[in-house]
């Protein structure tokens, strides 16, 4: 029976689109590897397979024989309670067992245990929580967990910044002194009598070997790297970058050793080969500070995080690691304080500010039975809380974790690149000979004034330009480093990607179908209209409650909202709509109805003191019934007003009104005398209508789903101003919508993506037939499961700025692209054509990959 797991391995050692293939090469031939995706820019690879057949331990060791290497951290833990030795072996057994752990080691007379694990995979404070499970407890060293993985990809930066410090030390006077030599502005003991015709001196013997001495460490130290990682990729039968590198710079070196030694005669490239490797590492370690950056909105996601919580154990509010907090543990939050994982408000009011994880700039109220997100900030009063999800479980961690493996993942756009890539290199050296057997071989034949030196030095020269200018970095770099900013940066807005397709896909919809409710309206009943009969009148059983005979009741903003104080002259003065919500709130208060639910939640929201009630009857179909005071009071439809003889005709064309407007009149009635009209809807959210003229602003098409009747759904068409209306749509009807729409529109456009927009549960088959599917955050797991991308702020607005992040993404790839092929289909030529010298091709390969970097920074600071 297989047992299918995903793990991310942190890749050290790649430097271009070629490492990527030679990983992923080896990775899928180990046996019970389904898939396995590498990424150049994150230097990670997403692996599925079979942990049935396959371990941890079998993968690192294939990446190691394929030359690169995983990047581990080294936890050292102070552990407590250890009675005896047999616990230190019990602890470090099940640290072993631990996946991620590479190696752990217990020691009982020093009381610490240090553990070897894979950071992408295991971090200390689950290393420290599997103590604490084990019966033990770990101390932190240093208060903080430290990020392995990063401190691995500083080392890589700090090793590329050494050993670029000494090429610039050697290869800087080398080629000062190489430069001054040739052109003559040494003093004469350079020099030496030259014995050929036409020459009157020529460099002297011993400057070759001084210019051989600042060479060497060049060649063999600084650029040991390419020696290595080029025999290890012939060793797997690939061909990378370093293989063309060590080709162009040893031709260069080895070339100018038989002159140095009196060989031959000629002219020396020691500066040459030495220029090469510097410039080369000096474009890596630029292109390696340059990615950096590509992964700081992850980093701050993770800085978002709290090291401590307040909690309350044993009575008494003690402050612990966040790593000590369990489900079920009451925090207390202070104002101004992080909230440190995600639970439920048990005691306390205030406002917290969610922009970091939604992009909603607005704080959210909190009060008893909220959730609350772990890492937003508390911004007014203090709030109790019930922890509900620590540690992985929580909503920053799902989002860092959904973020790196959209990052991980590979765009449908990139395969051109991959396929160009896996050839590239043994294209590159095939036109690199043939450059040289021509200048060699063919244009003496016609053309000596071409050639400068002798047909060997020129062809060799033009070679090693051909192999230097070529650079596969710039293409494997094109579309990830793209995606990591375009993803990184959605996560900032609160748009999250599950995959870079998604984020590909969504800037190529062209028409967007929007779930009613939930996703254009609330998804809540409300009251919206209180309408009353100026025909009815009424003495109260109790005097007003406070503020109803005054203007305040007009405070909520309802489309008709009469009141008749000229009336207020006679004792049998008419009702008044707080009144007539008064006594339906007050029947409705017994009621399941969602529609009585609006009811009451309006007068509880107006602070309207209700009646106690008798006789509640509940009338299927109709409505309720009960008694007020010592009168009658009915609640419900016009079927009910004619079943009790209730005459209500004078109120008939407000009815007709309020239900041309998509709303559902409820008729009150006192005594058996027509007293009101409450009108219940599902209200528009705040913004829908704006968010749909901004998507029909960018082209799109916007189409309106609903299971509501043709005429309602048109009059919240009519509002919100959608083009097309699907009205009376089932749940389980709504993924064949989506589909027969998918059929229509790819008959009639060129850019013919539909894409979903929902909430709800019934939602999920349409998000997953849809080609792009957007889950409201506000909605249900099921929904976001379905959906490649989620909002996570619930507001529609979302949608445009996620298609316009897309657009954006796909626009900078498609530049990245360009340059990549472009500077390789003009330079490559240029070179063979001898228009290149060696060392400003060097420079050129080395800058062609910090441009594409660069190019994708430019969406962190994109308006969207």
């Amino acid at each position: 029976m297989s047992d299918t797991k995903q793990l991310t391995l942190p890749i050290t050692g790649m430097t271009c689109a070629n490492c990527v293939a030679t990983v992923e090469r080896n990775l899928k031939k180990l046996d019970g590897v389904n898939t396995a995706v590498v990424n150049l820019s994150s230097e990670r690879a997403l692996v599925d397979f079979d942990s049935a057949k396959l371990g941890l331990p079998e993968m690192i060791a294939r990446v190691q024989r394929a030359g690169y290497g995983v990047a581990t951290g080294e936890a050292e833990l102070v552990i407590k309670h250890l009675a005896d030795d047999n616990d230190a072996r019990r602890l470090e057994k099940a640290l072993a067992k631990l996946e991620g752990v590479l190696k752990a080691q217990v020691t009982f007379t020093t009381e610490k245990a240090r553990v070897q694990y894979v950071p992408t995979i295991i971090s200390q404070s689950e290393l420290r929580r599997a103590v604490v499970s084990a019966g033990f407890e770990a101390l932190e060293l240093g208060g903080a967990d430290e990020d392995a993985e990063a401190i691995a990809r500083e080392h890589e930066i700090n090793v590329q910044r050494r050993l670029l410090i000494i090429g610039m030390v050697f290869t800087a006077p080398l080629f000062l002194f190489a430069m001054a030599r040739d052109f003559g502005f040494l003093p004469a003991v350079f020099y030496q009598m030259s014995t050929m015709a036409g020459m009157d001196s020529i460099p002297a013997a011993w400057t070759n070997w001084l210019m051989l001495a600042f060479a060497a460490p060049v060649q063999f130290y600084v650029g040991a790297q390419y020696y290595v990682s080029a025999f290890k990729a012939i060793r797997n039968r690939s061909a990378n970058m370093d293989v063309l590198i060590a080709m162009g710079s040893s031709a260069a070196f080895f070339y100018s050793l038989p002159i140095t030694f009196g060989w031959l005669v000629g002219h020396v490239y020691f500066e040459t080969a030495a220029v090469i490797i510097t410039l080369i590492r000096l474009g890596k370690f630029l292109e390696a500070r340059a990615k950096g950056r590509t992964s700081e909105a992850i980093k701050k996601l993770v800085g978002l995080r709290p090291k401590t919580a307040r909690v309350i154990r044993d009575g008494e509010a003690a402050e612990v690691s966040i790593d000590s907090v369990l489900p079920g543990d009451l925090v207390l939050v202070r104002p101004g304080e992080t909230i440190p994982v995600d639970g439920v408000v048990v005691e306390g009011r205030s406002s917290v500010d969610e922009s970091m994880l939604t992009g909603e700039s607005l704080p959210v109220e909190k009060k008893q039975g909220d959730p609350v997100i772990g890492a937003t900030l508390n911004k007014l009063g203090s709030l109790k809380f019930e922890a509900t999800k620590v540690g992985r479980e929580t909503a920053l961690a799902r989002i860092i974790k959904l973020v790196e493996d959209a990052q991980a993942s590979k765009a449908p756009i990139q395969k051109l690149a991959d396929e160009v890539s896996a050839v590239f290199v043994p294209i590159v050296i095939v036109i690199s000979l043939l450059t040289f057997a021509t200048w060699f071989f063919i244009v003496p034949q016609f053309s000596n004034s071409l050639i400068s030196n002798s047909p060997f030095t020129t062809a060799l020269i033009n070679m090693v330009a051909v192999l230097v200018i070529a650079c596969p970095c710039a293409m494997g770099l094109a579309t990830p480093t793209a995606v990591m900013v375009g993803t990184g940066r959605g996560a900032e807005m609160g748009i999250l990607f599950k995959n870079s397709e998604a984020l590909e896909r969504a800037g190529k919809v062209s028409v967007v179908v929007l779930d009613k409710t939930g996703t254009i309206t609330k998804g809540q009943p409300a009251v919206t209209d209180i309408v009353v009969s100026e025909q009815f009148s009424v003495i109260s059983d109790q005097s007003p409650v406070s503020g109803l005979d005054t203007p305040q009741s007009a405070r909520l903003p309802f489309d008709k909202l009469r009141t008749s104080l000229d009336h207020h002259q006679f004792s049998n003065s008419p009702i008044l709509p707080n009144d007539l919500l008064r006594l339906a709130a007050s029947v409705e208060r017994g009621s399941e109805h969602p529609l009585g639910e609006a009811i009451w939640a309006e007068a509880t929201s107006r602070g309207l003191e209700l009646s106690e009630t008798s006789g509640f009857v509940a009338v299927p179909g109709q409505g309720v019934r009960a008694q007020v005071g010592g009168r009658v009071v009915l609640v419900g439809n016009a079927l009910m007003m004619r079943e009790n003889n209730v005459p209500f005709e004078m109120l008939g064309d407000e009815a007709t009104r309020l239900q041309g407007e998509a709303k559902t009149a409820m008729w009150v009635a006192v005594d058996g005398q027509a007293a009101g009209l409450i009108a219940v809807a599902d209200t528009l959210k705040d913004g829908s209508v704006e968010s749909i003229r901004e998507l029909q602003r960018m082209g799109l098409r916007v189409v309106m789903m609903t299971g509501d009747n043709q005429k309602t759904a048109e009059a919240i068409a009519k509002q919100v101003g959608v083009d097309q209306v699907l009205a009376e749509v089932l749940p389980e009807g709504k993924s064949n919508e989506v589909k027969r729409l998918q059929i229509v529109n790819r008959q009639s456009s060129i850019v013919n993506l539909i894409a979903m927009v929902g909430d709800g549960i019934n939602d999920a088959p349409a998000l997953a037939q849809a080609d792009v599917g957007f889950a409201i955050g506000t909605g249900t797991d099921v929904a976001m499961a379905a959906a490649p991308v989620t909002l996570m702020s619930g507001d529609l607005h979302g949608v445009a700025r996620a298609i316009k992040l897309s657009r954006k993404t796909l626009s900078t790839i498609k530049q990245n692209l360009f340059w990549a092929f472009f500077y390789n289909v003009v330079l490559i030529p240029a070179a063979a054509l001898g228009y290149l010298n060696p060392m400003l091709a060097a420079g050129a390969m080395a800058f062609s990959s910090v441009f594409v970097v660069t190019n994708s920074l430019r969406l962190r600071k994109m308006k969207i």
